[in-house]
Parts: C-alpha cells; sequence; structure tokens
C-alpha cells in the first residue's frame, strides 16, 4: 500500500470504549493516523441551505472514511434515519464501509438468504410469513424441527428451536401478540459446531469453528472457537458471498450436514471477531484497516 500525501480524515461509527474500536483505532494509529469516533446514537443531518452529517462529538461531511461497527436498533423511524444520514454521506463523497446499501442486505436475514440464493449459494429451508396459522403449517413443512430466528439481530439472541407441536403454538402466539414476522428455518443438525470465516476484501482471512454444549454455537453464548482450515470449497462460497452482498469486509456463519454439503446461515456486516482473534495468527482489526486505507487510496 502506497503513502498519503495527506493523512485521511477518519472516523468509526461506535463506542469508543469498545474492544472493537479500539482494535481498530490502534491499527489505523500504526499508519499514524488518529481516527475520531462518532455516536451512533446522536446522529443529525442537515439539508437545503447546507447539506451535511454529523454526531454530537464529530463532524462526518468531510470524512475521507467512515467505518461503521454499529448501527443501533430503534423505532423504525430511528433506524430508517441512521441508514438514511449514511446514504447521504456516502453520495456526499465520504466513503462509508461497509456501504449502506451493503449494510441493508445483510442486516435482514431473509433478504441476504435470497440474494444468496439467486447467486447459487445453498442455504438453509426458510420459510417467512405473518400468518399464524400459515406459520403452523411451515413448521410442519420443514420437519417440526425448526429455528425460530428474529428477522434482524445478532449474537443468537432472540433465536429458538422447536420441536414439537404444542411449543411451536405457544412460540408463534407470542410472536404474534408483538406483531412480529415469522421466520423459521428447517434445523440441520451439526453436532453443535458451526463455522465463522472473516472475509476482507477479497481474501477469507481467517476461520473458526466454534463448538458448544447446545445447538446454538454463538461465542457470545459461551461457544469455544477452534482454529479451521478452509478448503477451496468454503473459501469460494464465502468470497461468492461477500462479492454478492457488497461487503468490504463480512463474518460468514455455515453449517455443514450430514452429507458434507456447506450452507450459509448468515452473513454480518459489522462482526465481531474477539474468538476468531483467539484462535489466528492473522491481526485481524490490522487487515480490515489496511483494507479500509487501500480504498480510498
Amino acid at each position: 500500500m502506497g503513502r498519503f500525501t495527506q493523512l485521511p480524515q477518519i472516523a468509526l461509527l461506535g463506542s469508543s470504549g469498545s474492544w472493537h474500536c479500539q482494535k481498530l483505532a490502534a491499527a489505523f494509529s500504526r499508519h499514524g493516523i488518529e481516527v475520531a469516533f462518532a455516536d451512533p446514537l446522536s446522529l443529525n443531518a442537515a439539508l437545503g441551505s447546507k447539506a451535511v452529517v454529523s454526531s454530537a462529538n464529530a463532524g462526518l461531511s468531510n470524512l475521507d472514511l467512515l467505518l461503521v461497527r454499529e448501527v443501533p436498533g430503534g423505532s423504525l423511524e430511528q433506524v430508517i434515519f441512521r441508514m438514511d444520514a449514511l446514504h447521504q454521506l456516502e453520495n456526499s463523497g465520504v466513503r462509508v464501509i461497509n456501504s449502506p446499501y451493503a449494510i441493508e442486505k445483510m442486516v435482514d436475514k431473509y433478504y441476504t438468504l435470497s440474494l444468496l440464493q439467486q447467486a447459487g449459494i445453498n442455504v438453509p429451508d426458510t420459510r417467512v410469513c405473518e400468518d399464524f396459522n400459515t406459520a403452523m403449517q411451515f413448521y410442519e413443512e420443514l420437519g417440526g424441527d425448526v429455528v425460530v430466528k428474529p428477522l434482524f439481530g445478532s449474537r443468537g439472541i432472540g433465536m429458538v428451536r422447536v420441536t414439537e407441536c404444542e411449543t411451536a403454538g405457544r412460540v408463534f402466539k407470542a410472536l404474534q401478540v408483538g406483531n412480529y414476522v415469522y421466520y423459521l428455518q428447517r434445523f440441520i443438525p451439526h453436532s453443535n459446531r458451526d463455522t465463522r470465516v472473516m472475509v476482507v476484501g477479497t481474501d477469507c482471512i481467517a476461520a473458526m469453528d466454534r463448538v458448544s454444549d447446545t445447538w446454538k454455537t454463538n461465542i457470545h453464548n459461551g461457544s469455544t472457537p477452534h482454529a479451521r482450515q478452509m478448503d477451496l470449497e468454503m473459501q469460494a462460497i464465502c468470497l461468492q458471498a461477500a462479492s454478492t452482498l457488497g461487503a468490504a469486509y463480512c463474518g460468514i456463519d455455515l453449517v455443514q450436514d450430514a452429507d458434507s454439503t456447506l450452507y450459509v446461515l448468515e452473513v454480518n456486516s459489522m462482526p465481531a471477531w474477539q474468538g476468531l482473534q483467539q484462535v489466528t495468527t492473522a491481526d485481524i482489526a490490522q487487515v480490515i484497516a489496511d483494507h479500509c486505507l487501500s480504498r480510498i487510496q
């Protein structure tokens, strides 16, 4: 990577106290760049006599790069505004990574899988609806063993495995009360093990198997990371998935069935990598920072 004639202006959208933001800030500092931190809960924007986006503690419209680490949940209006602000920044010439278009593709689990399937990538049998009776029919159609997930979310929060019709009815009634969408996936037996691959640019830089005592394998839920060697098939699937979704970097979750067929479960636009960093020699934050700088030269 060449040297800059002038140091770029870079901010991280996320908490200055988070582990990931601290690692990324340290990675940029090795290039002599001091990053600013932008609070994702205090974005504000203007149009008309001036067209700018800022946060409570950082101006954003004059940046060369905004690296998005957090887009918090909230009401529909709040979430849409936060994404609108990212679009405004990108349209004004600020490099936003991941781009708001890519984030919108990856944050919605169903939209993610629909795009991946269209690209020829294996995804689990999935059903989505808003009607209780249809959800019960889908439960039976998927073999009476399903994982019910929130359409948005991460770290396994809100996921429930349902294996009995009576339990399905109770779970679906609860979702009905909250006006939630029914998002069901056929459960793929996986010996309490799945795989997370980190893609940066056009490289799969690290992978781990997450091994658990239960069917939930998220590191957040107590799973143990183990280094994973990626074969050519896994790398090809992950690179195709990242390219399909327009991701500059992402975390891809895969599971392998009894026939050794690989399925992509989810793709995360703001992946955590604390567990993965424990089992790889790659400096993940540095690889991400270096890739971001290569995109703004």
